[in-house]
């Protein structure tokens, strides 16, 4: 179940990336449609993080490979 979660974040954030990219190239500079995808981009990327780093320090994730 976690992975899925995991997995969905990246999906959304990549998503966010490409409508960024498209915006881009389609809106050229007409409208803040660009900026909104990237802001999110950032914000769900943030929020992955936080969230794994409170899922290992609950002990949901177990870090794996490197320091390990």
């Amino acid at each position: 179940m976690k992975t899925l979660f995991i997995l969905a974040f990246l999906g959304l954030i990549l998503y966010n990336l490409g409508a960024g990219l498209y915006y881009m190239l389609v809106d050229q500079g007409t409208s803040k449609r660009t900026v909104n995808a990237l802001t999110r981009r950032i914000a769900l990327s943030v929020a992955l993080i936080a969230l794994v780093v409170i899922g290992m320090a609950t002990g949901v994730v177990d870090p794996h490979g490197v320091g390990a």
